[in-house]
């Protein structure tokens, strides 16, 4: 694979360039990157800079990451709703697969995880099916690689494989899974038993006399064979690993059980060997106990013999997760029995549960110097498990079989911690924050149904316990144990009486101003989730629950001022400038309380003013979505109170808004149009210059060059339509507007950014303004039919013919469609909207869909002709059941509650991409609002239709309506008291 080194050096000092502290030296490096990036060769370019031992291993290694998130986004995806104007070249993909193996293979370890997660992306659309040569050239180099003992070699290998067979571990079970499994398992389990067991014995011939730096890729061979034993064993138990299950169980205890020599040890390999054991012998309980439990036993006692054993390794800590976890599975299976005798529940107790619930040195200094990984990982419930979250599970799986003894044991500890904080509280508050936790672990939430004995009574320890840490005069003290009694507000919040969780408030929200960030951030975190509270209501006389928000406005008013405030001061604190709890936090208060006067003038100064800062370099999401979430929260709730706000929010946002667009801060774009948006549908017409220039700028054909920001064109595009339709004649704008809307439903990506360009065009403009274009548009819909007939293309066709059909008139709509060709309509009716209807969705697409059909019913001169007689009688069956199928789904459903509405979509890095602003949002508007009741508007059109012809209709309805839609008509007549006669 060759590539031109003027290439390679040009693409090293650009990546050098992204590194820059100049923010505009980066941004020109990431343009150029961009541009680049559709030029054939470019991947090729990538990884030959990946692995160009001439160039410096910073520029290398991102090169191999750019590489690796270029395949995952624009590598030819199977599915046949992909759109592939993006896709690498075919010639590009062929090469890669014949090189990526090899250069992997010499890469250094940075770079080499990189390529295997590249070779990943790649063999998900690829593998097997497009890549046979992929398994073998594996298997082959492995064996090369065993037979010259080369074991480095071997872990390369064995990471690619471990990246490739990582899909089977959550990939949905399909027939097409199995086939590629069985075809891995054919070509890979024997090979990698023989490199385990291979491995195995040299570890066990040189474990004694050999150094750790020799052992370590010794025993990281074993820790990878460990992690593709796992992925095989996902989807069923293989036939091979059955047949040789004894094999693998013998080595596995054997890792379990062998102490090797101290330095050994304390490098920390075995313990990560051992922690990928724990895993698979944790799938093995939970997926094939029965063939496992011939092992169980011995298995139980090796890792309870590990929890028990003293060791510095720095992997001990997550072994002992890992261990955990294994033990937890198996006091929560029928074989709780092992653990079932009160001595073994106290010696788990005391010697598991107990010392991993306190706080160790690391935790206080991840606390300290790692504030966001440790409220990661303890508050958010992460991937990564704590020791304490997992002493938690094994405990409440110990009580899920014996509650009342573990309660005895939890609440006599209990006890024990808080006697002795009470004796001793400057130095003995971590006995109160591990009794606090035992609480947290062991108590019963909400809806749980298992009874038994309570470990503490809560309103006594809630009073006596938790109360006074959050009103105590020293507030800033002992900040871990002050976090840990945040935390247990947030764990127990829907069990808080209403009352007392405002009367609290006010001390909570002093915490929000404390000089920790952990503690500042627990206290956002658990006002946050306090204001998203749901009581479960049950609608009188029907079989539907609904959840409403436990607090409103008038709740938050009184406190509203001072979180604001305080939330404002502690953005200012070191490391905590972009701290996204705090952010979500006011993103919550600013949506829900109604603020006015100074206080808006001074929140939303402070927000642009971040705004302004995070420009010079977008690095934090979920910061960032939650900061442009309280502007359009602000924007939206004091602009719709005073009107006369909405001058003040242009002078403030228009210059950061215009320098996002100007500089191209493109990971901001999707953000700034959903703010220009709700600025427009705010203003008075008419519009402002300036807004007039944007509209401009946004009929452009290259303003929507960019996929991720069409959402939030297409949302700002609604809202000048929705403001100026009387101006779409002049300058060409509608053609302008119309050609957007080609591109955009040409492809099935953006296809439903089309649809509500077009139904907002409807809507708002008169049939005088469209008439010259409508053909046009029939034409562009029906060609895209003739290869889309998707149901949800159909559904959207369906949607915007019956606003035409509502708008204009039933026989423009007929009229209309029929200029492209005769009888078109009718066609179009039978093969599609017939079928359709039923499957309409959303409460205003089934008003809408419902009264445009019961229009064409009755008012059509095509329907109402004899020889209609047919269709006539099917669309309004589709009619009735789809009115039928909304008051199914609404007994069966509870309503959404919308909490996390305004949550962002996690990322691991920064991509542009489009996330929606539900603070930004405009409720979309009823065409029908003088139509209450679908139901009653159907039957009471079909009365006084039938009423001008009577006899008439019945035959049809007896012939063409299915029995139960016929039932269901009848009733709908009874209960609105009409009559077809």
């Amino acid at each position: 694979m060759e590539v031109p080194p003027e290439m390679l050096d040009t693409l090293a000092g650009w990546f050098a360039q992204t590194l820059s502290p100049d923010a505009a030296a980066r941004r020109a490096a990431e343009q150029s990157l961009s541009s680049a990036a559709s030029s054939p060769g470019f991947a090729l370019a990538l990884l030959g800079l990946a692995c160009s031992p001439r160039h410096d291993l910073q520029a290398r290694l991102a090169a191999s990451v750019y590489f690796k998130n270029e395949l995952r986004r624009r590598w030819p995806k199977p599915s046949p709703d992909a759109d592939d104007v993006d896709n690498l070249p075919a010639n590009d993909c062929a090469i890669i697969k014949t090189h990526i193996l090899q250069l992997l293979l010499t890469a250094p370890p940075l770079i080499q995880s990189q390529l295997s997660e590249a070779l990943a992306a790649a063999a998900a659309s690829d593998f097997p099916a497009k890549w046979e040569s992929l398994l073998p050239s594996i298997v082959s180099s492995l064996g090369t690689a065993l037979s010259a003992g080369d074991v480095p070699a071997a872990n390369s290998l064995l990471a690619a494989g471990v990246s490739l067979f990582s899909r089977f571990r959550n990939a949905f079970d399909t027939n097409t899974l199995r086939i590629d499994l069985k075809y891995c398992l054919e070509g890979f389990a024997a090979p990698l038993l023989e490199v385990f067991l291979s491995t195995s014995r040299r570890l066990q011939a040189s474990a004694a006399s050999a150094n750790p730096l020799e052992l370590r890729p010794v025993f990281e061979c074993l820790r990878l064979c460990c992690d593709i034993f796992y992925s095989l064993n996902s989807v069923d138990l293989p036939e091979f690993f059955e047949d040789h299950m004894r094999e693998w169980m013998t080595e596995f205890r054997a890792f379990l059980t062998t102490s090797y020599p101290p330095p050994i040890e304390a490098d920390g390999a075995p313990d990560a060997l051992r922690a990928a054991v724990c895993d698979n012998l944790q799938l093995y309980m939970e997926k094939y106990e029965e063939e496992f439990r011939g092992y169980l036993k011995e298995f139980v006692e090796a890792v309870w013999g590990l929890l028990m054993a003293q060791t510095v390794s720095p992997f001990r800590g997550q072994l002992a997760v890992t261990a955990i976890r294994f033990l937890t599975t198996v006091a929560e299976s029928v074989h709780h029995a092992l653990f079932g005798t009160p001595d073994a529940m106290k010696q788990i107790c005391d010697s598991v549960v107990v010392p991993n619930l306190r706080l160790r040195d690391e935790d206080e200094e991840s606390f300290e110097v790692n504030w966001v990984e440790y409220v990661r990982r303890d508050a958010e419930g992460s991937d990564t498990d704590t020791l304490r979250r997992a002493a938690c599970r094994l405990l409440r799986g110990l009580a899920a079989n014996y509650r009342e003894q573990v309660a005895a044991l939890v609440s006599a500890q209990v006890q024990q911690m808080l006697a002795a904080y009470a004796a001793d509280r400057a130095n003995n508050w971590k006995e109160k924050d591990a009794a606090i936790y035992l609480v947290i672990a062991l108590m019963q939430k909400p809806g749980a149904t298992c009874g038994g004995t309570p470990v503490v009574d809560m309103e006594s320890f809630f009073a006596s316990v938790i109360v006074p840490e959050l009103q105590a005069p020293d507030w800033q003290s002992e900040p871990m144990l002050k976090a840990t009694v945040l935390r247990f507000l947030k764990e127990f919040k829907d069990q808080i009486p209403k009352a007392t969780a405002l009367a609290l408030l006010a001390s909570v929200t002093r915490f929000l101003t404390h000089e920790s960030n952990v503690v500042h951030s627990y206290a956002a975190i658990f006002i946050e989730n306090l204001l998203i509270t749901k009581d479960v209501v049950q609608v009188p006389g029907a079989s539907v629950v609904t959840r409403t928000s436990r607090y409103g406005t008038s709740d938050i008013n009184p406190y509203a001022q001072q979180i604001i405030q305080s939330l404002s001061t502690a953005l200012n604190y070191p490391d905590s400038y972009e701290n996204p709890y705090l952010m979500k936090c006011l993103m919550r208060v600013l949506g829900i309380a109604i603020i006015s006067g100074q206080i808006v003038h001074e929140i939303t100064a402070r927000l642009v003013g971040i705004l302004m800062e995070v420009c010079n370099n977008p690095k934090n999401p979920d910061f960032n979505h939650y900061l442009f979430e309280s502007l359009a929260a602000v924007i939206g709730k004091a602009g719709e109170q005073d009107p006369a706000l909405v001058p003040l929010f242009e002078a403030s946002l228009f210059p950061v808004l215009q320098r996002i667009l100007v500089e191209d801060i493109s990971e901001f774009w999707p953000y700034a149009f959903q703010i220009f948006a709700q600025l427009v549908n705010l203003s008075q017409p008419p519009l402002s210059q300036n807004y007039m220039q944007l509209f401009g700028v946004l009929l452009s054909n290259a303003t929507w060059d960019r996929p991720p920001c069409v959402p939030a064109l297409v949302r700002l595009l609604r809202a000048f339509l929705r403001k100026i339709p009387n101006e779409l004649n002049e300058g060409g704008r509608l053609p302008n507007i119309l050609v957007i809307f080609r591109s955009l439903v040409s492809r099935s990506s953006t296809e439903d950014s089309a649809f509500y360009m077009l139904n907002t065009l409807v809507e708002n403009v008169g049939f005088d303004i469209i008439n010259p274009h409508i053909k046009e548009i029939w034409s562009t819909l029906f060609n895209r039919l003739q290869t889309r007939q998707a149901v949800k293309f159909v559904n959207s066709l369906v949607v915007v013919m019956s606003l035409v059909s509502v708008k204009y008139g039933p026989g423009v709509l007929v009229s209309s469609v029929d200029t492209i060709q005769p009888n078109l309509f009718t066609t179009i009716l039978q093969r599609f909207w017939i079928p359709n209807l039923k499957l309409i969705k959303g409460s205003l697409e089934i008003k809408l869909t419902t009264v445009a059909s019961t229009k064409l019913l009755c008012e059509s001169a095509v329907l109402l002709d004899a020889a209609a007689a047919q269709s006539w009688g099917k669309l309004l069956d589709s009619i009735v059941a789809l009115l039928s199928r909304t008051d199914q789904d609404g007994a069966q459903q509870e309503q959404n509650d919308g909490a996390d509405a305004a949550d962002s979509q996690r990322t691991s890095g920064y991509s542009v991409s489009f996330v929606r602003l539900q603070y930004a949002g405009k409720r979309e508007d009823d065409l029908l609002k003088e139509v209450n009741d679908p139901k009653q508007f159907l039957v009471t059109s079909l009365a006084s239709l039938s009423a001008q012809s009577p006899g008439r209709f019945g035959p049809i309805i007896e012939q063409h309506v299915d029995p139960a839609n016929k039932g269901a008509l009848l009733q709908l007549c009874a209960t609105y008291n009409a009559n077809i006669v």
